[in-house]
This record gives structure tokens, sequence and C-alpha cells, in this order.
């Protein structure tokens, strides 16, 4: 009981602290299946499969604890023709009282040659870092402070990325996240605005196996973000059966040690995706470790199956 109490004092002053910047982490280091949908942290990747896609991304950090942190993530990303491509999301993240919400609206080019595919993005992203109403228990409701950071900041950031897929078996991207910034709620006198230039940086590559009919396919993405320590995922994903069965392990150097597990499965367009993480922090005894789903609905595949029976 004594270490709840003292977790929840903590997240309390965390949150004072990063609105008392003016700048929260960046939200893009959270994800432990980025490597597998990059369109997640990547501009970039808008549009380069050629398909239309929807996601649903949710993650639930040190789960078993009241008031762990939990991010919520809607991504639709498609390709408009003459390869240009046109992406929106929406995405709400809770860290104790600090919350966030961003939209964001993305457009990519593609040039595309026999060998290789690679699109250059950009994100336009709206986002609010406020804190959520229950800060307001036990202190004095009318301190103007206090009010502020009810009311929150708004940002308003431009995102940059380049992803590729060369010869259908290496993908590599790097992004920027806002690399432009510009605020857009009221400047509080007083108060300064701390920010860093955030960089992801990716590559994979997928080995088929005749023999047994699996992909192997090693990744690593390295994540220097705002407000958040440099840390490098290495993933190791195996698909099976032409991705009927996906499964992986992935491990992150950093500011946090984390392993983690990945079990999946798509059949015709729809996926689905479900991977565990625990970390490596004295913490970890307390809560049940992370959980992340992602459902994917593949647009284009449905209509392709179509043209294939006939019906069209």
């Amino acid at each position: 009981m004594k270490n709840q109490v003292l977790f929840t004092l903590a997240l309390v002053i965390m949150s004072f602290m990063a609105s008392a910047q003016e700048r929260y982490f960046d939200e893009r280091y959270i994800s432990a299946q980025s490597f597998m949908f990059p369109v997640l942290v990547n501009p970039g990747a808008i549009g380069v499969s050629g398909d239309h896609e929807l996601l649903f991304n949710y993650r639930n950090s040190w789960s078993s604890f009241e008031g762990s942190p939990s991010t919520i993530h809607f991504n639709y990303n498609g390709n408009l023709g003459n390869r240009v491509g046109f992406g929106a999301g929406l995405f709400r993240d809770s860290f104790g009282e600090l919350e966030t919400t961003k939209g964001l609206i993305g457009f990519s080019y593609t040039i595309d040659s026999p060998t290789n595919k690679l699109g250059f993005g950009l994100n336009t992203e709206y986002v609010q870092h406020r804190l959520g109403g229950g800060a307001l228990d036990g202190v004095d409701a009318t301190d103007e402070v206090i009010l502020r950071r009810l009311d929150g900041a708004q940002f308003f950031d431009i995102s940059v990325g380049v992803h590729g897929v060369y010869d259908e078996k290496v993908t590599y991207g790097v992004s920027f996240p806002s690399l432009v910034s510009s605020r857009v709620s009221e400047d509080v006198p007083g108060e300064e605005t701390e920010r860093e230039i955030g960089m992801i940086l990716y590559g994979g590559f997928d080995y088929y196996s005749v023999g047994s009919g699996i992909h192997i396919i090693p990744s690593i993405t390295i994540k220097k973000l705002n407000q958040v320590p440099t840390h490098v995922d290495l993933n190791m994903m195996f698909n099976f059966l032409e991705e009927k069965l996906v499964s992986g392990v992935n491990y992150t150097l950093g500011g946090e040690k984390r392993l983690g597990f990945l079990l999946g499965t798509k059949i015709d367009n729809v996926g689905f995706n479900y991977s565990y993480n625990i970390s490596n922090t004295e913490f970890q005894k307390y809560n049940n470790g992370a959980h992340e789903i992602t459902l994917s609905l593949n647009l284009s595949a449905k209509k392709k199956m179509i043209k294939v029976e006939g019906i069209q």
C-alpha cells in the first residue's frame, strides 16, 4: 500500500513537471509493434504498400496497477493514385493525470522502381497536453497556475520521414517527429518550451526459408525522442503459412530494458497482433507488465479477392 501511495504521488509530480516544461514526452516510443506498422511512427510509410489500411492500436503499460498508462491510436493510410498517399489518425494517451490528445493528417509521395519503393511523407499534427480533472483533488481549484495546467497547452507540429522497401526484402526508414513545432495556445509569462529534435531510424530484412516456408524477419529500431532516453529495439519475427500465424520476440536497450513476446494472425484482410512486455525496473514487481494489441483491416485485399472471383 505504501508503494502505491508513493508511486501515485510520483505520477502527480511528474505530471506537473511535464506541464511546467510545456512539452510532454514523444509518444512514438511507446508502441512495441511499430516495426510491424511503420506508419505509426513514420509518415514516409503512408501508401507505400499500395493498399488502403485501417489500424487500431491499444497499449496498457503497468497493467493491473490503478491509473496505469494507456494509449489508443486509430490510423488510416492509403494510396490515392499517381504515387500520392494520404493518411489520418487520432491518438489519445493518459499517464497519471497527464493527458495527450493528437489529430493528424499526412501525405506522401512514392518513387517506384523495379527493385525499390521509396516514400517521402509529411504529417501535420495538432497536439494538446493537459492535466485531467483528478489533478484538482485536494488542491485549491481557484489557483491560476493549476487552472492554466487544466486548460493545457496546444501545439501544431510537422513531422517528416522517408520509408523504403528494396527488392521486397529489405525495409528501411528514418523519421523526424515534430521537426517543426509551434505553440497554438497563449504563452504563459515565465514559462519556456523545452524540446529536442527527435529521430527514429530503422531497418529490417525478410529472409524466406524455402524448405520450411517460414519468413524470418530480424529488424532494429533506434529511437531518440523528445523527453525520452535514447533506446534501441531489437526484433525477431517469424511468419508461418502466409502470415496466418505470426510470432516474435523483441528486446529493448536504453532507458528501460524490456523483453517482449508477440503472437498474431492474419485471415484474408483482417489481422490481429498481441504483444506482452516486461521490464527490469524495480516497479515491475507491482504490475503485470504491458499489453498491446493491433487490429488491422486491409480494405484493398477485399477488392482484389472479389475481382479474382469474377464478381466484378
